[in-house]
């Protein structure tokens, strides 16, 4: 979903992190609010204040978006669902789940708690904005009060449309999900409806685009795009969760893995296991014990003229559970793991000895089948 990030903070054990996508609103709030939104309500300020209003309106929109987001991580830790953190893109921001809810309860608390988040923030600033009404603040001041306000309210009110995987629309999936206990069909149901809705916001943007109205057209457009591939892609996660679960490792995992010995040079390496096997990882085992492994990530930061001068030895990264699993491990704590460490191979490993590899492509064949199949 996410391009290239950097994290900004840790908040309460969740790394909040910026994808640099959101920059781009960023720039496209604070440009709309001091030209357009504040002047036209707000008549009668000089420039300055008005472009200072719109950046401090893009930062609460920030500092909302990553209060929304916060409860939805605190409730979904209270469930023990582990949460990688908090990263804002250019169509809002995200609590990174590597995994599905355990039950239909959990969803639904983690799903509500973003919404009523918003809506609470969303009355204390307008509670806020009353006070300084009538206490004589500075306009410039509650106008940006006034603004963050109802901006969270309307946050509240878009992700509450039952529209997967909006919020709105994981509450629906939660309801299905408790009413047939079968979260494959709850998900492909709630999925159909957010795709739809997409679809409507794409013919919409393509309407307000003929009609004059181009800026906001191509959001709606671009907004429906996103929402119509995140739903579809949420009903892929899930098939693809329910058909590997309960399969072991060992069903997926090549016997008979290519290693290297950490004596080997990195041109070496290069030039005789990455240029012909075309893997992003090699276990490194002499005489039979295993070291660890060496990944291309390593290999790309050694420069070329000291390839042939440098050793794998040098390189080896030790068996952690980072990049290992055993082979009786369940296939989808595998897979979650890849994601997580953004590895597409692990080393299998029992009793310290390497048993075999598996790679994400291999478990693409085995579901590719499945569907083939017609399961």
């Amino acid at each position: 979903m996410f391009g290239k990030s950097i994290t900004l903070f840790k908040l309460l054990g969740f790394e909040v992190k910026l994808d640099f996508t959101w920059l781009i609103l960023g720039l496209l709030i604070t440009w709309s609010l001091a030209t357009g939104l504040f002047p036209h309500f707000y008549e009668g300020m000089n420039r300055a204040t008005y472009w200072v209003m719109g950046v401090v309106g893009a930062l609460g929109l920030f500092i909302s978006i990553v209060f929304h987001e916060l409860c939805h991580s605190l409730v979904a830790r209270k469930f023990g669902l582990p949460m990688k953190g908090i990263t804002l893109f250019i169509f809002g921001g995200v609590a990174e789940m590597n995994e599905e809810p355990p039950s239909p309860k959990a969803e639904f608390m983690m799903a509500v708690a973003g919404p009523i988040s918003s809506i609470v923030l969303g009355l204390v600033l307008l509670g806020m904005w009353f006070l300084g009404e009538e206490g004589g603040w500075p306009l410039a001041v509650t106008g940006v009060v006034n603004y963050l306000g109802l901006l969270n309210l309307i946050l509240a009110g878009f992700n509450l449309i039952p529209a997967f995987p909006l919020d709105g629309g994981r509450v629906l999936r939660s309801i299905l999900w408790g009413w047939k206990e079968d979260l494959r069909w709850a998900t492909h149901l709630a999925s159909k409806i957010g795709s739809t809705f997409g679809i409507a916001l794409i013919i919409l943007g393509v309407f307000n685009v003929f009609t004059g109205n181009f800026i906001g057209g191509l959001w709606w457009f671009v907004i429906g795009m996103f929402i119509r591939g995140a739903s579809r892609m949420s009903y892929q996660q899930v098939m693809m969760r329910r058909s590997l679960e309960g399969e072991p490792v060992r069903k997926f995992m090549v016997t008979d893995p290519i290693t290297v010995p950490s004596t080997l040079s990195i041109e070496e390496l290069v030039e005789k296991y990455i240029y012909i096997h075309h893997f992003k990882m090699f276990p490194v085992v002499d005489d039979g014990e295993l070291k660890g492994c060496i990944t291309l990530n390593q290999v790309k930061k050694i420069p070329r003229e000291e390839r042939d001068k440098r050793k794998v030895e040098e390189l080896v990264q030790k068996c952690s559970g980072k990049n290992t699993v055993h082979p009786d491990e369940d296939a989808m704590r595998a897979l979650s793991l890849m994601k997580k460490t953004n590895q597409s191979r692990l080393m299998v490993v029992k009793e310290g000895q390497l048993v075999g590899i598996i790679s994400l492509k291999d478990m693409m064949k085995f579901l590719s089948l499945k569907v083939d199949l017609g399961e």
